[in-house]
């Protein structure tokens, strides 16, 4: 049998890993070198927050109220769009896209970008609060071994993503590169906020 931190590592790296809102902005700050620790630091320990909670027992409350869920679905598909949308302005525009011609954004901005893209996005709280806590509870007494697991593999995700998306500088340094990423951005994004308002 494995170990519950083993089991919480493995189930938490194979949701997180999933393209989504929050891993494109991560690759997208690290690719700038653009407050790359605060924001890896903020999604790190919003993943920890969740996966806490959902140990706890916040999972089975919110799974009782669905209207909860509703308003956290439409307004994280308006914010999607939203972003997706500038997204796709930058691609549009050349001149934006290149790091030494645009002001690095404020720290207060970028977070708060950040928070919105992990907390208004309704697959955050059923990957991290429902179902990784219903998988941590099945472990019994060793669920908060799984969620020792699960916070790590949050961790170590957020860093190798932020930090690894450097070596992709030299690439990045292309204007032509940058409207294909802030491209796909644009599609991933209004596309999963599409799906989350239609279903």
């Amino acid at each position: 049998m494995h170990s519950p931190l083993v089991v919480g590592f493995l189930a938490s790296s194979a949701l997180i890993a999933a393209i989504g809102a929050q891993n494109a902005f991560v690759l997208r700050q690290g690719i700038r070198r653009e407050h790359v620790l605060p924001v890896v630091a903020l999604c790190a320990l919003s993943d920890a927050v969740l996966i806490v909670a959902g140990i706890a027992g916040v999972g089975a409350l919110i799974a009782a109220h669905p209207g909860v869920m509703n308003v956290v679905k439409f307004g994280g598909a308006a914010f999607l769009v939203g972003y997706g949308l500038l997204a796709a302005r930058r691609a549009w525009k050349p001149k934006s896209l290149t790091p030494s011609d645009t002001a690095p954004a404020r720290l207060a901005g970028v977070l708060l970008t950040c928070a919105a893209l992990t907390f208004l996005n309704p697959h955050v709280y059923l990957d991290t609060v429902v179902l990784l806590g219903a998988l941590a509870n099945e472990q019994r007494e060793g669920r908060w071994l799984f969620g020792v697991g699960a916070v790590t593999a949050s961790a170590v995700w957020f860093v190798c993503l932020g930090f690894g998306a450097r070596r992709l500088s030299r690439l990045f340094a292309k204007p032509s590169t940058w409207r294909v990423l802030d491209c796909v951005i644009a599609a991933t994004m209004i596309g999963l906020g599409v799906l989350l308002a239609t279903r």
